[in-house]
């Protein structure tokens, strides 16, 4: 199997799923070169990352999410909701510290009022017309739409009129059906995940794409949700990157005992670019991944480690190190120590320097 799929590679044509997921049975250091020689034709040794800021207003969720230690639950029991004029002076201050980015993700909170989420972005945009808003993930659509008796169209056009500019991929988590009804039940499904990038895609606007991995899942679903992407990919072309993101384990309900080792992460990246050849890029997420393992993944087949984050709250609170972000100098320097050569990007690749 591992000479059809090299050969294949080779001769730039796709793998099945069922090529996908046979990789996983070979040595990491036998399907390693494959996605190493694929990320080289596209990027070469550039590593990219951007200057960015998370954001995220409230902790309040109408959901309950098995795997996550975010919400405002008993696991979690400090809730909070910024105000809009917080929202804005976060942003500012971002700004005043180089972020090209926001990047603001959202607990599924009932009480503040559909107008709360816009307006945020409209104020944010008036004080600051030239940050890239990266809001609203489809499971935040979802949620705005059947608590305020939305279409998806409607919610989607409104994240437009108030300054949303591309889409980030959260909500993923794993699409089969059976695994999400256990870990997510109540949260938008699959199918609708799906739409709803399809219809942000249909309006010209590009997203990203994460998969949730780590938990429960086996590596069959892994892939089975990797071909979903591709399949939607190869219609709109609107995902920027793939994002396989390290599930977290602590202070959350899911009591997963059995990490993932580096191997297995590795070997998960690895796959995910050789798999998916509509996708430009395929990003390690440093914050779910460290920092030190995002940097090996660069040999791996990925070429983005996300950016500088300045603050987050969703991944560090089930134990990322990851709430103070990471300095722009020390991610370069990072990069350049790993023999690869940092790439300053935007929200959308374009490439802002390179050093």
């Amino acid at each position: 199997m591992l000479d059809i799929v090299k050969e294949k590679v080779k001769n730039n044509q796709r793998i099945t799923p069922k090529e996908a997921l046979a990789l996983y049975d070979y040595n990491l250091l036998d399907i390693a070169p494959i996605a190493n020689e694929i990320r080289l034709k596209k990027h070469g040794k550039k590593s990219f990352f951007n200057v960015n800021r998370h954001i995220n207003p409230t902790n309040i969720c109408k959901d309950t999410c098995k795997f996550c230690a975010y919400s405002a639950t008993r696991k979690n029991p400090n809730p909070y909701t910024l105000t809009i004029d917080e929202i804005v002076a976060i942003a500012k201050d971002a700004a005043n510290k180089g972020a090209k980015e926001l990047h603001i993700v959202s607990a599924h909170n009932p009480n503040v009022g559909l107008n709360w989420y816009f307006d945020a972005f409209r104020a944010i945009k008036k004080e600051l017309p030239n940050i890239h808003i990266k809001a609203l993930t489809a499971a935040e659509v979802h949620f705005l739409s059947t608590e305020y008796n939305l279409s998806y169209d409607e919610v989607l056009d409104m994240m437009i009129e108030s300054g949303v500019d591309s889409m980030p991929g959260g909500g993923a988590e794993i699409f089969d059906e059976t695994i999400r009804d256990k870990i997510c039940k109540g949260k938008v499904d699959s199918k609708n995940w799906l739409l709803i990038h399809q219809k942000w895609h249909e309006r010209g606007r590009q997203s990203n794409a994460t998969m949730l991995f780590g938990h429960i899942e086996k590596r069959e679903h892994r892939i089975d949700h990797m071909n979903r992407l591709r399949e939607l990919q190869d219609k709109t072309k609107g995902f920027n990157t793939f994002i396989p993101l390290v599930y977290q384990r602590e202070n959350n309900y899911l009591k997963v005992e059995k990490f993932l080792t580096a191997n297995e992460i590795l070997k998960t990246f690895a796959i995910a670019r050789i798999f998916l050849d509509n996708f430009e890029h395929i990003k390690a997420y440093w914050a779910t991944t460290t920092i030190n393992l995002a940097l090996v993944a660069q040999e791996f087949g990925c070429d983005d480690l996300d950016g500088t984050i300045q603050k987050e709250s969703i991944q560090s609170a089930a134990g990322a190190k990851s709430a103070n972000g990471i300095s722009q100098d020390e991610l370069v320097g990072l990069i350049k120590n790993s023999g690869f050569i940092p790439v300053e990007r935007d929200s959308l690749y374009n490439e802002l320097k390179v050093w």
